[in-house]
């Protein structure tokens, strides 16, 4: 089960929303999602899929968003992890993961030799390398504050309920879960 929600900081305060992330298939559309829940202050979208990982994704303004996953291994194995995953938050050249189009023969192999099971372990590899560690801005909370440490420390099940509390957003989040 996912829960998502956004945590706008405004003067009087943080307000909270639970956000559908049905239409959203990438990075750039949830931003935009959180730009408009407020054009100039912080704006927080906190995702969780209950009892596995859970995301931050922080956008001030019109700055680049900054992403903390939990668990990469386990997001990525989420529609709504692969979006938080991007290649730079992963440490990976963009389009890594895809294939060389022109090495690929017409038959669905590479250079028109058969499919070799060597290869295709290869590729799972590969898949997998995406490990169970927290990958991100560590200190994506820390001005608001929620040091590192205290951020590395989270347990996935109540993870954003402790980080809500600590901004002192406890009760309006929990109005929209």
């Amino acid at each position: 089960m996912y829960f998502a929600a956004l945590l706008a900081r405004t003067e009087d305060g943080w307000e909270a929303s639970d956000t559908e992330l049905d239409d959203v298939e990438t990075l750039s559309d949830l931003t935009d999602l959180a730009r408009e829940a407020s054009d100039e202050d912080t704006v927080l979208v906190l995702i969780e899929q209950e009892d596995a990982w859970f995301g931050v994704v922080r956008v001030d303004g019109e700055e680049d968003p900054r992403i903390y996953v939990s668990d990469a291994a386990a997001a990525a194995r989420s529609s709504y992890g692969e979006i938080l995953l991007t290649d730079e938050l992963l440490g990976r050249e963009p389009g890594d993961d895809e294939a060389d189009l022109d090495s690929l023969d017409l038959d669905g192999t590479e250079d028109g030799e058969p499919e070799d099971s060597d290869e295709d372990e290869e590729e799972t590899v590969s898949d997998e390398a995406v490990s169970h560690s927290p990958v991100g801005d560590r200190d994506i909370l820390a001005d608001l504050g929620v040091s590192e440490k205290e951020l590395l420390a989270l347990d996935e099940g109540d993870a954003l309920s402790t980080i809500a509390d600590a901004l002192g957003a406890a009760e309006v989040l929990e109005t929209v879960r």
